[in-house]
């Protein structure tokens, strides 16, 4: 079985934890607790072709930028999920942002954007035009709920099928 370090980046607050802990444990926590440094969760998926994928995931503390501490952790990554908020269109500018920094230091990283807390919708700041364009850009872009689940699971599969060279679609 292959393993797969992916680290989870994005700024303050956008649901990086959660979603982890909604993947690796299908749990949602109201509480917020801030993630200091990294933190490491380890979950084996099974590709519907059969295949196994470790899936080491590193949960890094949110911030705006690459500094050196998480220039390092970056370091040696196989995939990238980047997170913004989708009740908060400047998260969804420091993802491109830290997209941008990622390929300056390692090249081209397969990754993904999700595009987290789609059940508020009524605080919903980015729309699926902006979105869309970075679809249109090539970008992998789920729109997601760690609170709900939704596209969670799809997302981390998709990104698990690009790792192990699997087609995009079941």
């Amino acid at each position: 079985m292959k393993s797969f370090k992916i680290c989870v980046l994005g700024d303050f607050s956008v649901g990086k934890t959660s979603l982890v802990r909604r993947f690796v444990d299908q749990a949602f926590s109201e509480r917020y607790l801030t993630t200091v440094g990294v933190k490491i969760d380890t979950k084996v998926v099974t590709l519907p072709e059969g295949t196994d994928a470790k899936l080491i995931l590193w949960d890094i503390a949110g911030a705006d930028e690459m500094d050196a501490l998480r220039t390092n952790y970056v370091r040696g990554a196989s995939g990238i999920v980047l997170v913004c908020d989708l009740t908060r269109a400047e998260t969804l500018t420091t993802a491109k942002k830290l997209q941008r920094e990622v390929a300056s230091r390692f090249g081209a990283v397969p990754l993904c954007l999700l595009a987290n807390k789609l059940d508020l919708k009524r605080e919903r700041e980015v729309d699926d035009m902006n979105l869309k364009q970075l679809t249109d850009n090539g970008w992998n872009v789920f729109t997601t709920s760690a609170k709900t689940g939704q596209n969670v699971d799809q997302a981390l599969i998709r990104l698990a099928r690009e790792l192990v060279g699997l087609p995009a679609d079941e």
